[in-house]
């Protein structure tokens, strides 16, 4: 209305003008038609000055998404879902999937209120002082009784691992101590290619082979390769290759001292066909016990390759140069960062990160039978997954009725979703600003199953956010080798963070940092079962409430205490033989 009202304006003006008027009347008309311009000139630069402002602005936001897109904030091509062959396509959806809004919206509102608020540095150390009074100690020279009887061997032991990194790692160690025993040589352990996996690595490919013969040596005697006069024997024709199936897991020493020994002095060796975790933590002679974590915690060295893009790795993440950690020192040897790398954090100081392994792949999610709120199409999708890949477990399901999503998520049986660890970093007081090294990202469900916890927290960034192309190209077809990356980084961490305690990525990690750690390096594993019935209250439970409740478990799962019988001395390595007690005397060199 008003643009039509000047419009009419300006045509009785215009109309008018071409009466004849008193020539004082022409001079005033004069006058007010060039003020009238003059306005209009005044609105269209007012106009284009606000266009101009919001094209800049577009521009700018489109650099600033482009910016974020590259230093590592969420990029939706690293969450689809890789199966590894198994023929789904899994749709990336924008649109997040939520469990619990209601918390996630005050966690929201609580992180906006404390992000002007200096980090409390509780939150980035162990919060109990007795993790310093543990030092490790499985490094010490075993007796020389053992070593007399390590050239007199009652014959060879061959052991092929399967699994991952971290499953052949223990199968290794535990074949070192089940070699021992049996006053056995060793030959240099064998990795078995998966389908799951696909990887060709051998040991020599990932660990330092005559580092690893040499710190053992006195206590059992390691080869290359099984002397040749044995090397045409067909071990399965003569009884002498055992598969997992034929051990009981968690078999004791009895056990081998029984049924492997006699093979081993009649055929002169044995293969240990797919060997895993075969031999039991208790009871365990004190000196097989000391020389499992000798072998895990000292024997294996990352070739240098691994160590040297492990190294550039960190130096990426830090940013800036850093006092050097017990940790680096075991995982990097002669390649730890030692030069400023120039980057965009201006203080200085390292860039503290914190390094999450969300346990939340397809194969996990498809075997916990849990329901994660993602519908009927989600339910079919895992269903016909474990069709194909678990047909054991489907026929389980059919015979026994009690495989109740609900009763599972109760029990805690479930792993946690991205969102329900947004929500437990949240509870912790974690920044919003906080940076976060994501290890692996195959996360199931894509994008939409992520944007609850990038929404939280921005800042997750992957090893591929910062290695070029060309720099992972050698390890592009060898997940043991990238997943080797992925321990350095984590075990490295300020603090480190799992959603499952029962992965061996995270298991691993944790006892390193506790054994390496000088108890200057927090974990953080949450009680599943308790968080699942802190969860249960979503509908009610307020803030404050969540927090205590959450820090509490967190806190309560960071207890120092000796290892529990039976507990894995690979993940709590607090223990007679492995780890010992400082004096007071000698905690300041600590």
């Amino acid at each position: 209305m008003r643009k039509e009202g000047q419009y009419l304006g300006v045509q009785l003006l215009t109309r008018k003008s071409y009466q004849v008027l008193k020539p004082s009347k022409t001079a005033a008309w004069g006058k007010r038609r060039a003020w009238i311009c003059k306005q209009l000139r005044m609105v269209g630069f007012v106009f284009g000055l606000m266009g101009s402002f919001f094209l800049l602005d577009s521009v700018m936001l489109t650099v600033v998404h482009h910016i974020s897109f590259r230093n590592g904030h969420f990029r939706s091509k690293e969450w689809q879902m890789q199966d590894g062959g198994s023929g789904y396509d899994i749709n990336v959806e924008n649109t997040e999937k939520l469990m619990y809004e209601r918390l996630i919206n005050l966690a929201h509102s609580a992180l906006a209120k404390n992000e002007l608020q200096a980090d409390p540095f509780s939150q980035w150390k162990e919060p109990y002082e007795q993790a310093s009074s543990w030092k490790p100690c499985a490094d010490k020279s075993s007796s020389a009784v053992h070593q007399e009887n390590v050239m007199n061997g009652s014959g060879f032991i061959l052991v092929s691992a399967n699994g991952g990194l971290n499953q052949q790692r223990v199968a290794v160690c535990n074949a070192v101590a089940i070699a021992a025993m049996l006053n056995a040589s060793l030959v240099l352990p064998k990795f078995l290619y998966s389908s799951v996996w696909k990887d060709k690595s051998q040991f020599g490919d990932i660990y330092q082979e005559d580092y690893f013969i040499s710190l053992l040596k006195d206590d059992l005697r390691i080869i290359k390769e099984l002397p040749f006069h044995l090397q045409s024997l067909d071990l399965e024709s003569i009884g002498s290759q055992v598969s997992d199936m034929d051990i009981r897991k968690e078999s004791k020493p009895l056990y081998f001292s029984k049924v492997i020994r006699p093979l081993l002095l009649r055929n002169g060796v044995v293969h240990f066909l797919g060997f895993g975790n075969r031999l039991a933590f208790d009871p365990l002679p004190a000196n097989l016990q000391k020389l499992r974590c000798k072998c895990n915690f000292h024997a294996f060295k990352f070739v240098p390759r691994i160590q040297e893009i492990g190294s550039l790795l960190l130096k990426r993440i830090r940013k800036y140069n850093y006092r050097v950690s017990e940790l680096d020192k075991q995982l990097l040897g002669n390649h730890m960062p030692s030069s400023l790398l120039v980057g965009n954090n201006r203080s200085g100081k390292p860039l503290k990160y914190l390094a999450l392994h969300m346990r939340f792949e397809m194969d996990m999610v498809a075997y916990s039978v849990c329901d994660f709120g993602g519908g009927e199409k989600e339910r079919r999708e895992l269903q016909a997954y474990r069709e194909i890949h678990f047909p054991t477990l489907v026929m389980r399901m059919k015979e026994n009725a009690s495989f109740s999503p609900a009763e599972l998520r109760k029990l805690g049986r479930c792993p946690l979703t991205p969102e329900e660890a947004a929500l437990m970093l949240s509870a912790l007081g974690f920044k919003q600003r906080t940076y976060i090294y994501l290890a692996g990202s195959d996360v199931y469900g894509g994008r939409s199953r992520m944007l609850p916890f990038t929404s939280l927290y921005p800042n997750l960034v992957t090893k591929e956010d910062f290695l070029t192309p060309s720099e992972l190209a050698p390890f592009r077809n060898f997940s043991s080798q990238l997943a080797a990356l992925d321990f350095i980084a984590c075990a490295t961490a300020d603090v480190f963070a799992m959603t499952d305690s029962g992965s061996q990525l995270s298991s691993l990690v944790t006892g390193f940092r506790t054994y390496h750690g000088r108890g200057r390096a927090p974990t953080l594993r949450p009680n599943k079962k308790r968080f699942a019935k802190i969860l249960s209250q979503n509908g009610t439970l307020g803030w404050i409430d969540f927090e205590e409740r959450v820090r509490k478990m967190i806190e309560e799962n960071q207890r120092v205490q000796v290892r529990p019988r039976g507990r894995s001395i690979y993940r709590l390595p607090r223990s007679p033989g492995c780890m010992c007690k400082a004096s007071e005397r000698n905690l300041e060199h600590l």
